[in-house]
């Protein structure tokens, strides 16, 4: 895993804070100075926590749990769905459907919908619908795939929410507290800190350092991924080994019988020679 090093963090540009007239109070510990009335992040301290954010997250990877991405602001939106997509995990970057996490089954009805009208437009049920049916159901795919697409793979809640700006995604943290599902965010100096669980300081509005936190992230992740693949086939091999080891063993019991008879009757049939030959004499 690669933690982004200062001087990539500074070229990021993830060092900018908002004005200081803007500032949440919370976030003082991680602001290192102000500077024309804009407030600066302390790197080093970023550098830290993007680490810490990233080992969990791996960890998280590496049993097979599922992390939801969420940035619905245009900066972040590319980013996040390139980087979530590259370590297949769900996202949400179209607007937050509210209740999403603590109206689950609401929401899998609606995905379960989707894959409905799928199957009509496979089996052919679809061709026999009139044309303004047609029209109607297109519409209702289109709008499901816009805002659940992203999601239709999450069958259960998710065990994580990374957040790219807490402010704007505050409905999304809510329900996530609410639930007691951890929260991995990006936060600048005009949030509140406190809701978020692992927080990684740091300008939340360029895309380049919103590209910067979420490589160090993905990478951590898709490491994590990689280590349960080997565990797994690992663990098959030896499960193997396990079974084949008793076919060897009855192998070999089966062979020394089979010797152990060979010489009862060889042993048999020496008897009776022997004892002719003492009668001759």
């Amino acid at each position: 895993m690669s933690t982004p090093t200062f001087d990539q963090l500074l070229e990021a540009g993830c060092h900018f804070g908002h004005l200081k007239r803007k500032w949440n109070p919370a976030m003082a510990p991680y602001i290192f100075m102000e500077r024309n009335g804009i407030h600066i992040l302390d790197l080093y301290k970023t550098a830290a926590k993007v680490e810490e954010a990233a080992n969990a997250l791996r960890s998280i990877a590496k049993s097979g749990k599922k992390v939801l991405f969420v940035a619905t602001k245009k900066q972040a939106k590319q980013v996040v769905a390139d980087k979530a997509q590259s370590i297949n995990m769900p996202y949400v970057i179209e607007r937050w459907p509210g209740g999403m996490l603590t109206n689950f089954p609401t929401i899998r009805k609606a995905v379960k919908k989707m894959t409905a009208i799928d199957k009509m437009t496979k089996d052919g049920t679809f061709d026999n619908l009139s044309k303004r049916e047609k029209l109607q159901i297109t519409r209702q795919r289109a709008k499901l795939e816009k805002t659940l697409g992203s999601i239709a793979d999450l069958n259960r809640l998710p065990s994580a929410l990374f957040v790219v700006d807490v402010l704007k995604e505050r409905i999304a943290v809510a329900e996530a507290n609410r639930l007691g599902i951890p929260v991995f965010a990006m936060v600048d100096t005009n949030s509140d800190p406190s809701n978020v669980d692992f927080v990684i300081p740091a300008n939340d509005d360029a895309s380049k350092s919103i590209e910067v936190i979420l490589d160090a992230v993905c990478s951590a992740m898709a490491e994590g991924l990689e280590e349960r693949k080997i565990e797994k086939v690992d663990a098959q091999a030896a499960a193997e080994n396990n079974e084949g080891a008793p076919r060897r063993e009855r192998r070999r019991v089966s062979r020394n019988n089979k010797a152990d008879e060979a010489a009862e009757a060889a042993a048999e049939t020496a008897a009776p020679e022997a004892a002719e030959a003492t009668e001759a004499e």
